[in-house]
């Protein structure tokens, strides 16, 4: 795949995306590809680093705003797996599993505004994680006070912070053997490879890991070595008054992002 704007090869395009701050320590800087990257908050977020694929260590996906007024935000608390169906619809959006079990949503179309842009009900800007390369060929990103949106938007409703949004990301990777993928976060992570649910943190709770052995859950994810696979990343912050966001990795990226349509 390739990405509208960006060259992956850290040249910077002519055109300058739109301004989405970082977390509570600073504002984002600019990434290779024009967009706005992450920057460092109370939990030390990255800076832009290099190596891991195509597109160094910079993956572009789409920031959603929300009003704390929307039935899915604001008014529940819980642990709540099962959200989404465990393979990822053909619209590359995760498909709603259904009102029952899931006490921390209000129906599918509710649901489906999350990841979809809807005028009168969520504005929408790009963002880009800028991951940082560590020991063991390890890729980080960490803020444990993510509120890229801040003062953005739909604003930060009378709250310290802008506690309200989604982030949806497209990319994919060279599956090699022995990789790993973990994330701590809250609230809903939703994370498919290969289009099937690899890991689910659904519900509006405190921070909570996960971690995906690629090679240990290869048959399960239909992956074979030395092939390109998929991997689709969905969060949702729903609630105040706390917002954590960790991944690790060792997947080396093809492409940059795709933003999706």
């Amino acid at each position: 795949m390739a990405f509208a704007g960006c060259e992956c090869d850290g040249s910077t395009d002519d055109e300058d995306g739109p301004s989405a701050a970082g977390g509570a320590g600073g504002a984002g800087g600019s990434s290779g590809n024009g967009f706005p990257t992450g920057a460092g908050g109370a939990g030390g977020g990255t800076t832009t680093g290099s190596g891991g694929g195509a597109c160094g260590s910079n993956l572009t996906g789409t920031l959603r705003d929300f009003s704390a007024s929307h039935p899915d935000f604001e008014d529940f608390l819980g642990v709540d797996p099962g959200i989404v169906l465990p393979d990822l619809g053909a619209d590359q959006k995760p498909v709603y599993a259904g009102q029952d079990g899931n006490p921390t949503t209000t129906g599918q179309a509710n649901f489906d505004q999350w990841f979809r842009d809807v005028e009168g009900i969520n504005a929408s800007v790009l963002y880009t994680l800028a991951l940082t390369p560590g020991p063991g060929g390890v890729f980080t990103f960490d803020d444990s006070d993510f509120f890229p949106l801040d003062d953005q938007l739909l604003g930060n409703e009378g709250n310290e912070h802008n506690f309200h949004f989604t982030y949806e990301l497209h990319t994919t990777f060279l599956y090699s053997g022995g990789e790993t993928f973990s994330f701590t976060g809250d609230d809903d992570l939703f994370t498919f490879i290969n289009g099937r649910l690899a890991i689910d943190l659904g519900g509006v709770h405190g921070a909570m890991s996960a971690s995906i052995d690629l090679d240990a859950r290869a048959a399960e994810l239909g992956l074979v070595a030395g092939e390109i696979y998929s991997l689709d990343f969905f969060f949702a912050e729903r609630h105040t008054t706390e917002s954590n966001f960790r991944v690790d990795t060792t997947l080396v990226f093809i492409d940059c992002g795709v933003p999706p349509e």
